[in-house]
């Protein structure tokens, strides 16, 4: 078993976790309103805006380096859904809940100086939206009859998904690192996958209140 195969199969659990909390389940039954959507770009934004600072700075390393592909740069697809969303002048501010703050706390520790610990956040956050991208989406679409604005985010034009996904599984099986960064590497993807989780689950929390009230 190759490396990338290995980190699929040993972090299937925080996975599942992740697809299952109660603020998925509300946006793909269509039981979410406009504002509860874009409370998760809101996040979002606070989480890539750090990710993608990060990319910045490993660019040129030798191990980080060739992950970073700017196909997949998510921030300027989080602006424009949230100027459909809110208005063509929405600008901000945005307030990171609790969860989103040591999301964004946990990516300024390692993602800026670790190479490894870069490449675990960068694992979760972007091959899950690749995976899951074209879900949302149509789930969206049956929801709010959004096409592609209000869903850019979810979107990934020009990008070939399939070899990405091969691609960057060669890149994991090559990493030079040894059975112990290894699995720091692997600790941290599944830090980051329940780091993912408590900040939807705090979402679910927030707009189950906001129906409530």
């Amino acid at each position: 078993m190759g490396f990338a195969a290995e980190v699929r199969e040993l972090t299937r659990a925080d996975h599942r976790a992740a697809q299952s909390v109660t603020y998925f389940d509300a946006l793909l039954s269509g039981h979410l309103d406009r504002a509860g959507y874009a409370a998760l770009l809101e996040q979002l934004h606070v989480v890539y805006q750090t990710l993608e600072e990060a990319a910045d700075t490993m660019r040129d390393d030798p191990v980080a380096g060739p992950f970073v592909v700017d196909e997949l740069r998510r921030l300027p697809r989080i602006v424009d859904d949230l100027s459909f969303l809110h208005g063509p002048d929405w600008t901000g501010p945005i307030v990171p809940s609790a969860a989103t703050d040591e999301y964004r706390a946990r990516l300024r520790e390692v993602a800026f100086s670790w190479p490894a610990g870069f490449v675990a956040h960068h694992y979760t956050r972007y091959l899950g939206d690749l995976s899951g991208g074209q879900v949302m989406a149509r789930a969206l679409h049956r929801t709010f009859g959004f096409d592609t604005d209000g869903v850019q985010f979810f979107l990934f034009p020009g990008l070939d998904a399939r070899a990405f996904k091969q691609q960057y599984r060669e890149l994991l099986d090559a990493a030079p690192w040894d059975a112990v960064e290894r699995q720091r590497f692997l600790d941290e993807v599944s830090y980051a996958y329940r780091l993912n989780t408590a900040m939807l689950d705090d979402l679910g929390r927030a707009v189950t209140q906001e129906s409530a009230a």
